[in-house]
């Protein structure tokens, strides 16, 4: 394929991630050309792209063949880096909504939507008016946000998670002991995650319920997603995973946001997310079918939830009163106990997902579903 004038042509070889733009290819190199570990995936329009991290600044580029394999010729076309960097941009502001109408928000604060940018944000919804801002820490894009007199109190194990004292202590003891449950440990988690994501990878991915963000920043970290977001309902998890980032030296702050949410009012516009992950989580949600359908409502078509809680089908399954049980327990605290595998694949499937697929280690499981391209 000969390159137009004023186009210089290079050769690298080249680890695509799954995100394009009108068949193209975005490509960010660094200071060598020559990369390995190739990685055969391809994006949601069946075109993969190229991404790669360091300050030089990205081409638009065009693949003359691709393969996991080969080392194809590229054209870098200069002069379209910036409707590039314009592109990823204004998608990272388009998904935000208002909670109230789902429309989506004006952003009036930084360049990016960032760690950084939430510091005197200002988000207006051009159909009901409402204002949302972001403080030091966080965007706080919840239904109740800007309230002056009106207070809500939620269940009480959300009410629980809210606290100071339970956000200090999760990563220092507290996420340690679900090993007694199954719980794999937070490393083994994330592998596991990575291969139900695959088909995602390089997408956007939302760390619902993230807590203190112990899987929002292995999202980060990874480098496998364009954009991370770690949403809770606890301010208090939001200031400790914001202190954990500052704590960490050249964290990649670029590449997550925090923010404020309701899982039953989820503040994104329908269909703009890739991923959904949900770590240790479901169980605690006041309704899960309404949290269930929220994320199936978010994510694009093809976009996938995954999501690890825990299944009580020894032998308490298995007497009379454990339904009943079951209920009076989410009456008082608001957390669900789940009795069998079905139960969380009809959970899914009513709620719009399909694909349905688990693992198990003991009570521990991980579920994964995909909404329908």
């Amino acid at each position: 394929m000969a390159a137009p004038a004023g186009t210089s042509i290079t050769t690298c070889t080249f680890k695509p991630l799954p995100r394009s733009y009108g068949g193209r290819l975005l490509f960010k190199r660094t200071g060598s050309v020559a990369f390995s570990d190739p990685l055969a995936t391809t994006g949601r329009r069946g075109v993969p792209i190229v991404q790669f991290t360091n300050a030089i600044p990205p081409r638009l580029v065009r693949a003359s063949s691709i393969s996991s394999t080969s080392t194809p010729a590229v054209e870098i076309t200069p002069a379209e880096s910036d409707s590039v960097v314009e592109v990823l941009v204004n998608e990272r502001k388009n998904m935000l909504a208002c909670p109230i109408c789902y429309e989506g928000l004006i952003w009036s604060g930084d360049v990016a939507l960032s760690v950084e940018s939430a510091r005197g944000a200002c988000l207006q919804c051009s159909i009901c008016k409402k204002s949302y801002y972001g403080n030091e820490t966080h965007l706080d894009l919840t239904v109740a946000s800007g309230s002056k007199k009106y207070v809500e109190s939620m269940p009480l194990t959300t009410e629980f998670f809210r606290t100071p004292i339970m956000s200090f202590v999760y990563e220092r003891g507290w996420r340690q002991n679900f090993g007694l449950g199954g719980y794999p440990g937070p490393e083994k988690e994330f592998e596991m995650a990575k291969g139900y994501l695959r088909p995602v990878l390089g997408g956007n991915i939302v760390d619902a319920s993230c807590g203190s963000g112990l899987f929002s920043r292995l999202f980060a970290k990874s480098g496998l997603f364009s954009l991370v977001v770690a949403l809770d309902y606890s301010e208090a998890m939001l200031r400790q995973c914001y202190e954990f980032v500052e704590a960490t030296e050249s964290f990649p702050k670029e590449n997550l946001v925090l923010v404020r949410a309701d899982i039953s009012r989820l503040p994104f516009v329908s269909s703009s997310i890739d991923a959904v992950h949900a770590g240790a989580a479901l169980h605690c949600w006041p309704s899960p079918s309404a949290a269930v359908a929220e994320i199936s409502r978010v994510l694009r078509p093809g976009g996938v939830f995954v999501a690890t809680t825990t299944i009580a089908d020894g032998p308490i399954s298995y007497t009379p009163f454990a339904p009943l049980w079951r209920e009076y327990l989410v009456r008082v605290a608001g957390s669900r106990i789940f009795l069998s595998e079905e139960e969380l694949q009809d959970l899914c499937r009513t709620c719009g997902l399909v694909g349905f697929a688990c693992v198990r280690n003991g009570p521990f499981v991980m579920i994964s579903a995909t909404k329908p391209s």
